[in-house]
């Protein structure tokens, strides 16, 4: 089964040479029939995939070397057998794509006045794949902190429902006591 997989394999990428030769040339015509329907069925297997979208891009494929040993894919949200997938099916090692996680969402958009914290932003963000719109607190926005003050000793949060350390920790992060809440 291996020796049958590597054969089609090979004449594949023959066929899909033969065809990008046969279109860069003048006589396109000349080519076999046989050459033109392996191409096509071969020129078929990137569009499925939405990789190429008909044109090769990425680096061709070595011949069994898998493309996560010829490149370093480390990031792309992939996995390795998909990569690797994707280059045994169409003879070119896909280009490397980059995680959107990268960068925070805090660092993406403004959540200036968003009542939660950055980390359950981001959090949010990794999750998802999505940053979340930022929001707007309907409330008041509460009462600016002083810098050596905690805001539990600075406002009466008799009856709130959240832990000292929790409205202090608000208070820090983004400098305003919040508005005691019920």
């Amino acid at each position: 089964m291996r020796t049958r997989k590597i054969s089609v394999l090979t004449m594949t990428a023959v066929a899909l040479s033969l065809a990008l030769t046969a279109c860069n040339n003048d006589d396109a015509g000349n080519a076999s029939p046989s050459a033109s329907s392996s191409s096509a069925s071969a020129t078929s297997t990137p569009q499925s995939d939405g990789t190429a979208k008909g044109k090769p891009s990425g680096t061709p494929a070595k011949s069994d070397t898998k493309c996560t040993d010829q490149l370093d894919y480390a990031g792309d949200p992939r996995s390795n057998a998909e990569i690797n997938s994707i280059g045994a099916d169409t003879g070119t090692c896909p280009p490397v794509k980059k995680s959107p996680s990268d960068t925070k969402c805090t660092d993406q958009l403004n959540y200036a006045g968003d009542p939660r914290s950055n980390a359950e932003i981001n959090s949010i963000g990794a999750d998802t794949g999505t940053c979340p719109e930022p929001q707007k607190s309907d409330k008041a926005s509460g009462t600016p902190k002083d810098p050596d003050t905690k805001c539990t000793d600075q406002v009466n949060y008799a009856g709130d429902s959240r832990s000292n350390a929790e409205i202090n920790s608000i208070g820090e992060d983004t400098g305003v006591c919040p508005p005691v809440k019920q």
